[in-house]
C-alpha cells in the first residue's frame, strides 16, 4: 500500500515558523498561530501513532511542533513584557520612548 502524506503536516510547519516570526506583533498574532499549530500537531501525532506505516511527513509535524512551542514561549514573554510596559508607563510613556528612539536612530 502506498503511503499517504500526513494531513496538515506542511501547514503545521508553516504555522510554527509564522508563530516565531510574528512574535514582535505584541505577542498576540504569533500566539494564535502557535496554538493552532500545536493543536494540529497533536492531532496529526495521534493519527500517525495509530498507523505509522501508512503515513509519511511526520518529520514536518515534529519540527512544526517544536517551532510552535518555541513560538508560544516567545509570544507569551513578549505579551507579558507589553502588558508590563502598559501597566507601568502607559501609552504616553511608550510613545515617548518611541519618539526618543526615532530621534536617536532615525535622524
Amino acid at each position: 500500500m502506498e503511503k499517504q502524506k500526513l494531513p496538515n503536516s506542511t501547514l503545521i510547519l508553516v504555522f510554527g515558523i509564522v508563530s516565531i516570526v510574528t512574535c514582535c506583533c505584541y505577542g498576540v498574532l504569533g500566539l494564535i498561530f502557535g496554538i493552532i499549530a500545536l493543536v494540529l500537531a497533536n492531532k496529526a501525532t495521534k493519527l500517525y501513532m495509530e498507523n505509522p506505516e501508512n503515513y509519511e511527513g511526520f518529520s514536518n509535524v515534529k519540527t512544526g511542533k517544536i517551532l510552535a512551542i518555541i513560538g508560544i514561549i516567545l509570544n507569551v514573554l513578549y505579551l507579558g513584557y507589553t502588558i508590563f510596559l502598559f501597566s507601568t508607563i502607559g501609552m504616553d510613556g511608550i510613545q515617548e520612548m518611541q519618539r526618543e528612539l526615532m530621534e536617536q536612530y532615525g535622524g
